[in-house]
């Protein structure tokens, strides 16, 4: 992929995706539709599909997971490559506010989810300190995307189901916080799991996650997870082909009909392309036309992070207020955030 569109690839702050053949345990549930005898939502990377003309159309292709090695129809080829560019752009006027200067510049924010690849030309100069809380695996076994913060990124083994490796890194954070200066405090932690309460897919150690949240909370460190208990993301997706456009997200997953929390926050997080790495210093990039609940919080954290920039003295309380109150309530119901509104918020409170 060429420079120009790299640059694309800025998003909000971060947003982290997994390269590993499994499932996060927080993901969508892989129920596939099929559309001419072509399933829909399907792993095609690294396949070879120039047999398969007959099966795809843009629509079919706009729900799958393929990367820069997938081999498309020549039909299809321009297409694809276009849609790998689009799912680069954050939408709801992300990039509006990246190009003002405000990409949370200065702001310092920690990440606790599976390993990433640190060498990507993504993440040059992007990580302040990465610690490997069991995964015992190479960090460039995974993928995220970093623009203007400061980050501490903890990875941990999702697929042990033990919230014990969460809630160690979860005080680490909280240690390393405490040796900061006031004006370089962490300011959110992203969780892309559900390490305890209902729902969770954890069974170890769950109270061990409870009780390193309420230490980070007297601390004064937001902590943005996935539990249906404490957690205040879900998700939405934006139409691709008009992707500042917030009234045309729509609440939940690509094809899959379900209810969701009216009390949430909604962010977007299917059609996306993520940096990705599966041989050290092979650098690429794949699109994904359905992402998982594990992939909310880094966006929302994200968002709040550039709210910080602009006002660096709100409390956690007054700025996810700020966020809440600015969003687009669709249908009267679902509260999808609002980028812009929430900075223009951000600039005035209290005045």
């Amino acid at each position: 992929m060429n420079m120009a569109k790299r640059a694309f690839l800025v998003c909000l702050l971060f947003m982290c995706a997994h390269c590993h053949k499994n499932k996060s345990l927080v993901e969508t549930p892989n129920n596939g539709q099929t559309g001419d005898g072509f399933e829909r939502y399907q792993d095609v990377r690294w396949q070879d599909l120039r047999a398969y003309e007959s099966q795809l159309n843009p629509e079919i292709i706009k729900t799958l997971w393929f990367n820069e090695e997938t081999i498309w129809p020549d039909v299809y080829t321009r297409f694809a490559d276009d849609l790998m560019r689009k799912g680069m752009n954050p939408g709801l006027g992300v990039k509006g506010l990246h190009d003002q200067g405000i990409t949370g510049q200065g702001v310092r924010v920690a990440i606790i989810d599976q390993n990433m690849c640190l060498d990507h030309p993504e993440y040059t100069g992007k990580i302040i300190t990465y610690r490997d809380f069991g995964c015992n695996q190479p960090s460039h076994r995974g993928s995220m995307h970093a623009p203007g913060a400061r980050v501490y990124f903890a990875a941990v083994p999702s697929w042990t189901g033990d919230a014990r490796y969460y809630a160690d890194a979860l005080h680490w954070i909280i240690d390393e916080n405490e040796s900061l200066s006031e004006s370089a405090k962490i300011r959110v932690v992203s969780v892309s799991a559900a390490p305890s309460g209902q729902g969770s897919s954890f069974h170890l150690n769950n109270a061990a996650w409870d009780s390193a949240y309420v230490r980070a909370a007297q601390n004064d460190i937001l902590v943005v997870d996935c539990t249906i208990d404490r957690g205040i993301a879900d998700a939405c997706y934006y139409d691709i082909e008009h992707p500042e456009d917030i009234t045309k997200c729509t609440p939940g997953y690509p094809g899959v009909d379900s209810q969701y929390l009216r009390d949430r926050l909604f962010v977007p997080n299917s059609f996306r392309t993520q940096a990705e790495e599966y041989t050290r210093g092979s650098y690429s990039y794949q699109y994904t036309g359905r992402g998982g609940l594990s992939w909310c919080p880094p966006y929302l954290a994200g968002i709040l992070a550039l709210g910080w920039q602009v006002r660096p003295e709100l409390t956690n309380e007054q700025i996810v207020q700020l966020l809440s109150q600015t969003a687009y309530l669709k249908n009267g119901a679902y509260r999808i955030v609002n980028p812009a509104a929430f900075i223009d918020a951000v600039r005035v409170y209290g005045q």
